[in-house]
C-alpha cells in the first residue's frame, strides 16, 4: 500500500509515528524538516502520484478545530470539524481534494492530544450548547483506521462530553473498531450513499453501496447510530429510479429507530476545482450536466437541485420521520 514514508524530524520518533511506520515494515522511511516540503510543491500531478501515494507523518502546528464550512453540519447547532488527515484512501472522481491539493500523498497528523486539546477548550466555552464535531471532511477516518488507531483514540475522549457529537463520516466497511467498543450515544456513524450504478463509475476503491448497507446493519445491532449522507446528490438519465431503489434497500435492513439523521445536498464545486475535475475527467457524463452560475460556484441549474431534493426527500418520508433531515449545500 505505501513504499515510502516522510517523517517531519521533530515527531519522527514520537510514540504515534513509530506505531504508523512499524506498519510498513518495506517502506523506505525519508526524514524532513516540514511536510510542506512534499506535500505543498505545485509542480505535481494528483492523478499520477494517486497510483502509489506516499504517506506523510507531521505535526499539526495552528488550526486544529474550524468552524464547518456553511452548510456543512447538523441544523440548530454548533458545527465544527477538525482533519487530522489529508487526503483519502479512496479515488471518487467527484471528490473536490482532488482540486484542493496538489499532492495526493497521504499526509497524516500524529499530534492528537493538541487536537482533544482545542476539541476541549471548544466545548468549555459553553457547555450546555450542543456542538457537533465532524471528522472525515478531508479524508476516510475509519479508512484509514487500521493505520492511525484514530478513531479508537477519541472515542473514550469523546465518551466524557455528551453534549458534543462525534460525527465519523464514511464509506468503509470497516467494524473493528465498533466491534471492540461499546456504543457511544454521542457518536454518528454517518455513511456517504449513491444508488449502486453511479458509485460502481464514481465510487472508485470504495467499497459498494450494498457492503455499505451491510456494515450499517451491522454497525446499527451493535447499537451505534447511523447517519444517512446523501451530498451529493448525482443527477443522471434515471436518477429518480436508481434513488427510490437505494432508499427501498436500505431501509429493508437498518431499522428507522436507528437512524440519527439525514442529509441531503447536490454537488457542487468553486470553479477552480471544477476547472481540474475537468482536465482529469473530459469525457465524465455526470459532470457534463454542472453549470457554473453568477457566484462563480460549478453546480446543477437550480431548477434540478429542487426538483431532485423535492424528490429525494418526499421518497425519503415514506421511511423516516422528516424531523432527522437536514440539507447540506
Amino acid at each position: 500500500m505505501v513504499d515510502t514514508i516522510y517523517a517531519e524530524d521533530e515527531i519522527i520518533s514520537t510514540k504515534k509515528a513509530q506505531e504508523i511506520i512499524s506498519k510498513f515494515r518495506h517502506a523506505k522511511v525519508i526524514s524532513i524538516e516540514r511536510f510542506g516540503e512534499v506535500f505543498n510543491p505545485s509542480n505535481q500531478n494528483f492523478r499520477i502520484q494517486k497510483t502509489n501515494p506516499a504517506l506523510i507523518l507531521a505535526r499539526k502546528q495552528k488550526g486544529f478545530v474550524l468552524n464547518a464550512p456553511k452548510g456543512f453540519g447538523i441544523r440548530d447547532q454548533d458545527n465544527y470539524y477538525f482533519s487530522h488527515m489529508y487526503n483519502c484512501l479512496y479515488d471518487c472522481s467527484y471528490c473536490f481534494l482532488q482540486g484542493m491539493y496538489n499532492s495526493a500523498n497521504y499526509l497524516v497528523f500524529v499530534n492528537f492530544d493538541d487536537y482533544k486539546h482545542e476539541i476541549k477548550k471548544t466545548i468549555g466555552k459553553d457547555k450546555e450548547k450542543k456542538m457537533t464535531f465532524f471528522t472525515g471532511y478531508d479524508c476516510d477516518s475509519l479508512a484509514m483506521e487500521p493505520i492511525t488507531n484514530f478513531i479508537s483514540d477519541f472515542i473514550p475522549f469523546f465518551r466524557r462530553y455528551k453534549n458534543a457529537l462525534f460525527e465519523i463520516r464514511t464509506k468503509s466497511i470497516n467494524k473493528t473498531v465498533f466491534r471492540n467498543h461499546d456504543a457511544l450515544t454521542n457518536c454518528i456513524v454517518a455513511y456517504s450513499l449513491m444508488p449502486e450504478t453511479l458509485a460502481q463509475t464514481l465510487d472508485k476503491k470504495a467499497p459498494p453501496v450494498s457492503a455499505r448497507i451491510k456494515n450499517m446493519k451491522y454497525i446499527a445491532n451493535k447499537g451505534w447510530k447511523i447517519g444517512l449522507r446523501f451530498d451529493p446528490l448525482i443527477y443522471c438519465n434515471n436518477w429518480k429510479a436508481q434513488y427510490s431503489e437505494l432508499f427501498a434497500n436500505i431501509f429493508r435492513e437498518i431499522k428507522e429507530e436507528n437512524i440519527h439523521s439525514v442529509s441531503l445536498g447536490s454537488l457542487r464545486f468553486p470553479k477552480s476545482f471544477f476547472n481540474k475535475l475537468l482536465q482529469y475527467y473530459p469525457n465524465s457524463e455526470e459532470l457534463s450536466f454542472l453549470r457554473s452560475n453568477d457566484k462563480g460556484i460549478i453546480s446543477y441549474d437550480q431548477s434540478i437541485e429542487n426538483e431532485m431534493n423535492e424528490y429525494c426527500r418526499l421518497e425519503l418520508m415514506k421511511y423516516s420521520d422528516a424531523r432527522k433531515f437536514f440539507s447540506c449545500g
